[in-house]
């Protein structure tokens, strides 16, 4: 029997059992199309291409090599583009396979990582704000932004994270099918966390950056 990467998860998305008095909220994936548009940006790359053959197509007309030479010129540009956006295409599908977003009462847990399993771990008493964002497409993203003093690497957690946020990284939860449901969810947890007495602050520190955990051996 072979077992996967992420079998030995007690609860699938989590590093480990839940303490007592912390609950599952929620759980989701992203969808690998939306997360393919917005984060790998499959369709500008796509425009790119396309206007880069238009573009050789025209110049070697121009230059009186005739309409074959063009064609050809042009064809090889769109192979290579359409080749470029199946492998965004694909990364963008593994990502959001091997991604895991969890909401518990006390945290936001962000299981990814393709070639190396990471897991952030976000407690909620470090989150400052949250924010929903509805796309046309009918998908949503929530984006995490934390107290001060608290930062995640951005191209660590990449693409789970706020676009363009390079300076005050934001982890997000992307491309959300039910990104409203989800975003109750952390309304609650969050409202419930701030009802909570706040204990004196501790020399002790949470780090927010996800360590790398070992695969399961297949």
């Amino acid at each position: 029997m072979k077992i996967g990467e992420y079998d030995y998860e007690p609860i699938p998305g989590l590093p480990g059992e839940l303490p007592p008095g912390e609950t599952l909220l929620w759980q989701g994936s992203p969808a690998w199309w939306p997360l393919a548009r917005r984060a790998m940006r499959v369709v500008p790359v796509a425009a790119y291409f396309a206007a880069l053959a238009a573009w050789r197509g025209a110049v070697v007309l121009a230059g009186g090599q005739g309409s074959f030479a063009a064609l050809r010129d042009a064809s090889l540009l769109l192979l290579l583009g359409a080749l470029v956006c199946g492998l965004l295409c694909l990364l963008a599908w593994l990502a959001a396979r091997v991604t895991m977003y969890s909401i518990t009462s006390a945290r936001v847990v962000i299981r990814h990582g393709i070639a190396l399993p990471m897991s952030l771990n976000l407690p909620l008493a470090k989150v400052h704000a949250a924010s929903l964002r509805r796309h046309v497409d009918g998908t949503g993203d929530i984006a995490l932004e934390l107290v001060s003093g608290e930062r995640i690497g951005y191209f660590l957690t990449w693409p789970h994270v706020r676009p363009f946020h390079f300076l005050q990284p934001q982890a997000s939860l992307r491309a959300l099918a039910d990104a409203t449901q989800a975003a109750e969810s952390l309304e609650r947890a969050l409202q419930a966390q701030l009802a909570l007495p706040r204990a004196p602050a501790t020399s002790t520190h949470e780090s927010l950056v996800g360590a790398p955990r070992p695969a399961a051996a297949a």
